[in-house]
């Protein structure tokens, strides 16, 4: 197996690097532009804190594709890296075994990994973060501390000044706007849904089968008082990086590596692209699609793994509201082949706190549920779609792929393995997801 550098075990490989503006970095493209191959597999990483956790992500999940591919193929592997943020207290399965998560703290309390990585994620607000995390470290059983803490981290978001009136700032997410302690008493029974803060016990022992107590589902013991909220702050500054993500994860996908792809195509009209994209890196390759010419067939297959944007992005028709579209309605017909969605009802990041944002806000009125409507594409697959078949993986692996447009894959049957609070959301490296790939691009022997 030929070595590709950077610590990836196939190769060629090269990375191709954005900032939060899209911008690429010249060398990096360079590189990629000199790679011979015949088709680029260009994996986009979601919630990473630094580069050497993208890299050994794309290590693992590129390893099993020279054995996969027939004998006119030949690959090259790019890894995109753009700025995003995992707390440590995030397990990958197989990552953190002897890593930051065994040291991470128990409680609500940042860690030194956790703490340096946002210093990187929102640089020039250090104070802002050192006393979000003195906050946290204190845990003090007052509302005026929730609602400082809110009020921080409503700073870092851009979402104006708080208030009983106040309303978020064009594009930010009402939740920031909420009452502290009331979000921060949602947030911490949410974390108890998904297993964490206690896992079972924090949730009244009973999980999914049935409701507990409120006191029990907000991880509250008696005689707690607030300090037990405070995991729910936690979670309102993790609410915070999640939409910060989102945000740059469709400006480096839109403005930077849809077009750097273009432009390379423009250049090599025989190359044949292969597009991955975990978690918000599926955002970023699915806004790259905007970028696409019309009428270009260079990108030849799309695969999201645990995409964390809604299940209804590429709908013609929003069920709720007709007279809109998802926002990137149609543009799965720039694929020239399938856009597979694998989704798996084992990812707690996106079942349980995806959605929860437009919860709290009370904008889930209507006639669908508020997790028809709020759900993520890695939960439960491509949504309003007509036509858009759903497959187990098996039969997916065993039958074949449809040979264009969108297509949901049940992966739970391998994507299944994660603690709290996130659950199986970075479970994605199976040779199984990669053989769906390969099935995807038409690359299989």
């Amino acid at each position: 197996m030929a070595d590709g550098g950077a610590g990836i075990g196939v190769g060629p490989y090269q990375e191709l690097t954005f900032d939060a503006q899209g911008d690429v970095d010249p060398a990096t493209r360079a590189a990629v532009a000199r790679m011979e191959a015949t088709d680029l597999l260009v994996f986009a990483h979601g919630w990473n804190s630094d580069r050497s956790t993208a890299t050994r992500l794309y290590d693992s999940f590129f390893a099993p594709f020279p054995g996969l591919v027939g004998s006119g193929v030949r690959l090259g592997y790019v890894g995109v890296v753009w700025p995003s943020i995992r707390f440590s207290d995030e397990p990958i399965p197989d990552f953190d075994r002897h890593g930051a998560l065994a040291q991470a703290p128990a409680g609500p309390a940042l860690d030194a990994a956790t703490r340096g990585a946002l210093d990187g994620f929102w640089p020039g607000r250090g104070p802002e973060l050192d006393r979000i995390a003195a906050l946290l470290e204190e845990r003090p059983d007052a509302e005026a501390a929730f609602t400082e803490f809110a009020a921080l981290v409503r700073e870092l978001v851009g979402a104006g000044p708080a208030g009983p009136s106040a309303l978020a700032a064009p594009g930010v997410p009402d939740v920031f706007c909420l009452e502290a302690v009331a979000v921060c008493r949602a947030l911490t029974a949410a974390l108890a849904e998904a297993g964490a803060a206690g896992g079972e016990d924090a949730a009244g022992g009973e999980g999914p089968a049935g409701p507990a107590p409120d006191g029990a589902r907000a991880g509250l013991a008696p005689g707690d008082g607030l300090r037990a909220l405070w995991g729910g702050a936690k979670e309102l500054l993790r609410q915070a990086t999640y939409y910060e993500m989102k945000r740059r994860a469709g400006v480096v996908g839109e403005h930077g590596l849809g077009p750097v792809l273009a432009d390379l195509a423009g250049r090599r009209p025989a190359l044949r692209f292969h597009l991955i994209g975990h978690s918000f890196g599926a955002r970023v390759v699915s806004f790259s699609l905007r970028a696409v010419p019309e009428g270009a067939r260079h990108v030849k297959s799309l695969t999201l793994l645990q995409g964390a944007f809604s299940h209804y992005a590429f709908s013609d028709r929003l069920p709720h509201d007709p007279g809109r579209g998802g926002v990137l309605r149609g543009l799965q017909h720039r694929v020239d082949g399938p856009v597979v969605a694998c989704h798996s009802s084992h990812d707690s990041a996106l079942g349980v706190f995806y959605p929860l944002a437009s919860r709290m806000a009370g904008d889930s009125a209507g006639l669908l549920g508020f997790d028809e409507r709020w759900g993520a594409i890695g939960h439960d697959g491509v949504q309003a779609v007509p036509g858009t078949p759903r497959m187990a993986l098996d039969r997916a692996l065993s039958g074949g792929l449809p040979g264009a447009g969108c297509v949901s894959v049940d992966a739970g049957s391998v994507v299944r393995r994660g603690g709290p609070p996130s659950g199986a959301h970075s479970d994605i490296c199976h040779e199984e997801l990669a053989r769906i790939v390969v099935g995807a691009g038409r690359m299989g022997r």
